[in-house]
């Protein structure tokens, strides 16, 4: 028999998928066209279509998308050697499936180069990532023999008060402790900056500004090459 309040009661929720698996993907990306820049919520949704296309089990959160964690954005333009992504699925699949699954379907310009089954406890993969291993191409030789000198005036600083624009707002912030290394190459800079919670990141672009101004030249950027992304364990090891 049935009772008049079994027609009105709400539907069972679908039932709830935990992840099981969480897997690391390192990967290296061209530098795209510089009409064609994917950034922000674009680039993340390349991501996400990969997943889906993937045919993994992916836990896809309530939005459609399925769950997934850069370590940290790249900046506009810039190509890499070895990014780090997350993402998580649902039940337990092979390193070759799951290799399969993602190589096939990444975007475009991207390799794949490390893959990696990382505990699902693990915290944050944002939250892990401390510094970026930069490689800076500039235009021209405006700099000449100093700025090599140069280079090493910015690392010897107690301080480098800069300023940057949040939200239309010029803010003043000391750019020396996003600085963990700094070194000149003819016309090349290789830097390490510091990515922190509270003191910000350390852009490559901004440092390239601070050394045209103890230079009191102009210095223009060819091309950036992110090497690769150091986590907490890294530096400390």
């Amino acid at each position: 028999m049935t009772h008049p309040s079994d027609a009105s009661a709400a539907p069972a929720p679908p039932p709830a998928f935990e992840p099981r698996q969480r897997w690391r993907v390192a990967f290296a990306r061209d530098a795209p066209p510089t009409d064609l820049v994917p950034t922000g919520r674009d680039y993340i949704a390349q991501w996400e279509e990969t997943v889906l296309a993937s045919g993994l089990p992916a836990l896809v959160l309530a939005t459609g998308r399925p769950r997934i964690a850069l370590g940290a954005p790249l900046p506009v333009g810039c190509s890499a050697d070895r990014e780090l992504l997350e993402f998580w699925l649902v039940d337990v699949d092979p390193a070759w499936a799951v290799r399969e699954g993602i190589e096939s379907n990444l975007p475009a310009g991207h390799r794949l180069v490390g893959l990696e089954n990382i505990w699902t406890g693990a915290p944050a993969l944002s939250g892990q990532v401390a510094a970026a291993d930069y490689e800076v191409a500039l235009e021209g030789s405006a700099a000449g023999p100093n700025l090599a000198a140069a280079a090493d005036r910015l690392v010897a600083a107690r301080t480098l008060p800069r300023e940057r624009l949040k939200g239309g707002v010029a803010k003043t912030y000391d750019l020396r402790p996003l600085i963990v290394s700094l070194e000149a190459l003819g016309t090349t800079l290789r830097m390490r900056t510091r990515i922190h919670p509270e003191l910000g990141t350390g852009r490559p672009d901004e440092i390239v500004a601070a050394l045209a101004d103890e230079l009191g030249v102009e210095l223009a950027i060819e091309r950036i090459r992110r090497r690769r992304l150091l986590l907490v364990d890294d530096l400390e090891s």
